[in-house]
């Protein structure tokens, strides 16, 4: 049955389409969105092909086919989306735009799942080396160099512009994929205040801004909520304004520029890199990149953090499929879904290819044009070994994304195709291994384990990093426990931790298959009572104690006998656990308010070194109370 997902708020939407036209990665063309079997041979031979895929049950349950044929259903919809338009790889998370890249992506889970740990995980492999004793040759050429750069470019203008000698590496073309990022204007504000763009650049980047956003859970009243997540930004049109206001202020980028790892030195890092073809075909040594500080911005998977987390596995993992596909009705595709289920959780059986799981939807409207939306299958597991496969997940992605927008999978033509998964660790922010290295961004693990990370996480701790980073700079501590106070514990982040936990389900573990929809519809219930103040912060991956606490309490009152269950389905480890980080951030939230005032005024009295140290600490308890963030009405 086809249900109607035109909101019952007001809603609005505006599309920038003239922003649409720069976006550079796969699209069809407008006249291919639903070509006939008669003009069109191949494409009716390959939607005859996906039908043999379509579902053969109730709408909304997905399949259950034979080991070999997970992953067909998704190969036909690459076929089709290659049949309309030639794809190419863009740079940047989420970049991968064929079949082969979801295979490899496949395998890539399927060796995390594999991780040997402790002492069978042998040697960590040496992508780091310490040269103790001595220098770097002459003196670093600059103050930072930025190791990744798709992100890592924002806040290398930020440090360009604040007067330091900044270099971003990049291993491919320093540019931004055609997938938009999903923002809220908070996000779009720190990089004005940050300088690196205008508000009329700002608003540049914008390719479409709809309302309103629903949260809702199967069993359960939805929640309607207002600009959060609401901008769907190019990355393309932002990286490249970014770029030229960092190279126009003096910065360098070394892009297609392979690092083969990185030395550390007394007084500062050298990333060498591999030698170049001569004009006579020979070879020719190219000189390494020396800076003071290497910032590794090169996501979750850095070689950096390989090294320095060999041997664990991650403690949880979101995996994430979805795609861009143009033929939703125009008139209802004017609101988002922040997070959504349809079901309760997944059935479990020795014959199903994903077995204990919740699933979870994402889904906004695209600027590319006003058929076109993005809509993502989520869900959150740990590393066991058991867990599913992204081809299964793309597979049940085709089969139910369907029923949850009230579409007909004919009736759409892929745009892009995305897929990933984001591993966190319980042991995190990571704390520096070595000398002058700091991570930031998403290979710091700053993110929350219910978040993707990626430009969200990054532009929250912006102008907290680019100071920090100075001060450090300056006072010259650079050593790795000075440089640990930059991303220090955060009890907010530590303790979203139970969560992740009580939005999964261990393997073999048999809850009520409704357990995790009512968790969540009562929470969120709870939340929308309390009023915008409560709500949103959470929202935006943001805890804080007061709302938490009055969330936490509003849930009581509502279903008190609920309580029992949420205690038996995570465990009285991680509820312990949680319980101390929720009492952590009721103190930096005091600590916050009483002691930072007195503190802040003594900090400009003191020499740089305790200067720095100070100041730090000042930002521990900001952000890690949550205080710094603040609500534009």
């Amino acid at each position: 049955m086809m249900r109607a997902i035109t909101p019952s708020p007001p809603s609005q939407v505006t599309c920038r389409s003239a922003l649409g036209a720069r976006l550079v990665a796969a699209r069809a063309p407008k006249g291919s969105l639903r070509p006939s079997s008669g003009a069109h041979g191949d494409a009716g031979a390959e939607r005859t092909r996906i039908d043999r895929f379509r579902l053969q049950a109730t709408a909304g349950t997905a399949t259950r086919g034979a080991p070999q044929d997970v992953g067909q259903l998704s190969r036909q919809m690459f076929e089709r989306m290659n049949a309309a338009a030639a794809t190419s790889q863009a740079g940047g998370a989420g970049g991968g735009t064929t079949f082969e890249a979801l295979q490899g992506a496949d395998k890539m889970w399927e060796r995390v799942r594999n991780t040997k740990v402790g002492e069978e995980a042998g040697p960590a492999p040496e992508f780091v080396r310490e040269q103790r004793g001595t220098s770097v040759p002459g003196r670093p050429e600059y103050d930072v160099v930025v190791a990744g750069g798709t992100l890592g470019v924002f806040l290398a203008a930020a440090l360009q512009l604040a007067g330091l000698k900044v270099a971003v590496v990049e291993r491919g073309p320093l540019r931004g994929r055609a997938q938009e990022w999903n923002i809220s204007r908070k996000e779009i504000a720190e990089l004005v205040s940050a300088g690196i763009m205008t508000k009329d650049e700002a608003e540049e980047i914008i390719s479409i801004e709809f309302n309103p956003i629903r949260c809702g859970f199967h069993g359960s009243d939805p929640v309607w909520v207002r600009d959060v997540l609401n901008l769907g930004v190019s990355p393309v049109t932002a990286i490249q304004l970014v770029r030229e206001r960092f190279e126009a202020a003096g910065g360098k980028v070394f892009e297609n520029t392979a690092i083969t790892g990185v030395e550390v030195y007394d007084n500062g890092v050298s990333l060498p890199r591999p030698p170049s073809e001569g004009s006579s075909g020979s070879s020719e040594a190219v000189a390494p990149i020396t800076a003071r500080l290497l910032l590794d911005c090169m996501g979750h998977f850095s070689p950096v953090v390989r090294q320095a987390r060999w041997g664990t596995k991650p403690d949880g993992v979101c995996c994430v499929v979805g795609a861009c596909n143009r033929g939703h009705p125009a008139g209802g595709n004017t609101s988002g879904d922040l997070i959504y289920t349809d079901q309760p959780l997944r059935p479990t059986g020795a014959d199903a290819p994903v077995d204990a799981v919740q699933y979870f939807w994402e889904a906004f409207p695209a600027g590319s044009g006003p058929e076109d939306r993005t809509t993502y299958l989520f869900t959150y597991v740990d590393a066991d070994q058991r867990r599913p496969s992204l081809l299964a997940l793309m597979d049940d992605y085709w089969r139910l994304m369907p029923s949850y927008q009230g579409v007909e999978l004919d009736d759409l033509q892929p745009q892009r195709i995305l897929f990933g998964f984001f591993p966190t660790f319980r042991d995190s922010p990571l704390k520096p291994r070595w000398n002058r290295i700091l991570q930031v961004g998403d290979a710091s693990g700053i993110q929350s384990p219910l978040s993707f990370g990626g430009f969200g996480a990054l532009t929250r701790h912006l102008p907290r990093l680019t100071t920090a980073i100075n001060e450090a700079l300056a006072a010259d501590a650079l050593d790795r426990g000075s440089l640990a106070a930059i991303n220090s514990y955060s009890p907010g982040l530590s303790g979203a931790w139970m969560l992740q936990r009580a939005m999964s389900v261990k393997v073999g573990q048999q809850p009520d298959p409704a357990f995790i929809n009512t968790l969540l519809g009562t929470n969120f219930g709870a939340m929308e009572k309390l009023g915008p103040s409560v709500l949103y912060p959470f929202l935006q991956d943001v805890p804080q104690f007061g709302p938490l606490a009055a969330t936490m309490f509003g849930q009581m009152a509502s279903d008190p006998l609920f309580v029992p269950q949420i205690l038996k389905h995570v465990g009285p480890g991680p509820f312990v656990d949680w319980f101390v980080h929720f009492v952590a951030l009721g103190v930096y939230t005091v600590l916050h308010w009483v002691a930072a005032p007195p503190l802040k005024l003594l900090a400009g009295r003191l020499p740089p070194r305790q200067q720095y140290g100070l100041r730090r600490q000042l930002d521990s308890w900001r952000y890690g109370s949550g205080l710094d963030y603040t609500r534009e009405e």
